[in-house]
């Protein structure tokens, strides 16, 4: 089951996607947010909670993508109680890239950069059994609901910039209860766009990276996932392809299990606030920018796994230069 989240009549409404071309509207007041905070105090699944308030209305899907009416598949009604966070170094990569690896990891620990060591350390203790602590991962912020940009919509790249590179991933979507116990609401595809030459100078300059726009969607999948997800990244400029490549994802293409990444996450008292909503990408191992690409403002991504339904689409808008903000003081 996927969901979507649309503006109609003047109200966040939520869709039950049927196809490509037609959605179930919901009759929920207060978008996936509500349907959610509904199906706990049911003590149902979203996806039951979902079934039980879809209406005989349907809707001409691509009508509300062509009224810019589309927006990202969770969203908190205050947007400083969403936390749009990530990791890194989670997944495998292609064949070649996982071989490259393994070379590079038949060194001696002494002349690992820091980055290998991570990376080892999940390819070592990133699947524990149940029971036992994994691994911890690279973690990263990237900001609260205002950085996240609703598919179709474009990101906003500030002119400080170096770079501003898609990543495709995996997000997943979580709810915290009134107890402070997280519930994952299910899976999105996402761009989690990222600044790649700032990254690259220094990776103690990561954190800088990562403080960018990022967007998600436009379809919540409910359904557990397969171990193993095949999808396409592509950008396009001036309508023609510029870039594509096929990416991988799933827990058989990464170092580290959902639960253990999830973990290392909630298991900070913080992150386990009563209403909170939490967006969280799960990494990628293919990227643009590893081929040479350099992205302009007017390009498009275009991020397609086939089973999350529609395709997530962005296009880049780079920001004119503004004047350093000043900090004020009292004397």
């Amino acid at each position: 089951m996927r969901l979507i989240q649309f503006e109609y009549q003047g109200r966040l409404a939520v869709g039950l996607v049927e196809n490509l071309e037609q959605i179930r509207l919901l009759e929920v007041e207060g978008g996936t947010y509500q349907l959610a905070q509904d199906a706990l105090a049911n003590e149902r699944s979203v996806a039951d909670e979902a079934l039980l308030r879809a209406g005989d209305t349907r809707l001409d899907y691509e009508q509300i993508v062509h009224e810019g009416r589309l927006r990202v598949p969770l969203s908190h009604p205050d947007p400083a109680h969403c936390l749009v966070t990530g990791t890194g170094l989670t997944h495998l990569g292609s064949a070649d890239t996982r071989a490259a690896m393994h070379a590079k990891l038949a060194v001696g620990e002494e002349q690992l950069t820091d980055s290998m060591k991570m990376f080892k350390l999940g390819l070592e203790g990133g699947k524990p059994i149940a029971g036992e602590e994994g691994a911890q991962p690279e973690w990263f912020y990237k900001g609260d609901g205002d950085v996240v940009v609703n598919p179709e919509a474009p990101l906003p790249v500030p002119a400080f910039a170096q770079d501003a590179g898609e990543e495709p991933e995996l997000v997943g979507l979580y709810l915290i209860d009134d107890r402070g116990q997280p519930w994952r609401l299910g899976y999105a595809v996402g761009n989690e766009f990222s600044d790649h030459v700032t990254e690259k100078a220094n990776y103690l300059w990561l954190a800088h990276s990562k403080l960018r726009a990022c967007s998600f969607g436009p379809e919540l999948l409910l359904d557990p996932l397969p171990t193993r997800l095949e999808g396409q990244s592509r950008i396009l400029r001036d309508g023609e392809l510029l870039w594509h490549k096929p990416f991988v994802t799933g827990e058989g293409n990464m170092a580290h299990s959902f639960a253990n990444l999830e973990h290392h996450h909630f298991k900070y008292a913080q992150f386990r606030r009563p209403g909170d909503v939490h967006v969280h990408f799960f990494g990628t191992s293919t990227l643009s920018f590893g081929d040479g690409i350099q992205t302009q403002d007017g390009d498009v991504f275009e991020i397609h796994l086939p089973a999350f339904g529609r395709p997530l689409r962005n296009s880049l808008a780079w920001q004119q230069k503004e004047a350093h903000p000043t900090v004020n003081h009292w004397t």
